[in-house]
């Protein structure tokens, strides 16, 4: 399996307000070399969480056959849903987070996309500080942070309830 390292970030300006998500997909040619592509894109109304967790969603979408992968992001959102089992448990509650209170997982309609992703590929995701010293991860920002700001090309964030 070709190996894989993603870098994602998601950035929205107001909480909900126009968001973006930046990501960087690195993987190691078989000349040696080191490659790299950018992906970003803009939304109209979203929020940080859904960009972070997009952010991912498309950078696995890119991806054209089964990959092994490491995903680093500033999210412990995102990675907490995996590395604590969050996302198993949401599934086996049929989307709640507390079956007894009845309260309904949020972005469901990302988690769903991000899971069946997750059949195709082995991913490893970890956390790492955001606005640190990591410069994939200051790239990622730079990207979503632009694409957030692009007007012109911002579009519908399709899942998104006020």
């Amino acid at each position: 399996m070709m190996q894989i390292t993603i870098y994602t970030d998601g950035a929205c300006r107001g909480n909900p307000g126009p968001g973006g998500y930046g990501c960087i997909l690195q993987y190691e040619g078989p000349d040696g070399n080191l490659y790299e592509k950018e992906l970003s894109s803009g939304y109209k109304m979203t929020t940080n969480n859904r960009m972070e967790i997009l952010a991912a969603v498309a950078a696995l979408e890119a991806l054209k056959r089964p990959c092994e992968i490491t995903l680093y992001s500033d999210s412990q959102y995102l990675v907490n849903a995996f590395q604590q089992g969050w996302l198993e448990n949401w599934k086996k509650r049929n989307w709640f987070r507390d079956a007894k209170k009845k309260e309904k997982v949020k972005n469901v309609d990302l988690w769903k996309r991000l899971d069946a992703l997750l059949t195709q590929h082995t991913v490893r995701f970890h956390w790492v500080k955001g606005h640190a010293e990591n410069p994939y991860n200051n790239r990622c920002d730079e990207l979503a942070v632009a694409a957030a700001l692009d007007k012109e090309k911002q579009l519908t964030d399709e899942g998104f309830v006020q």
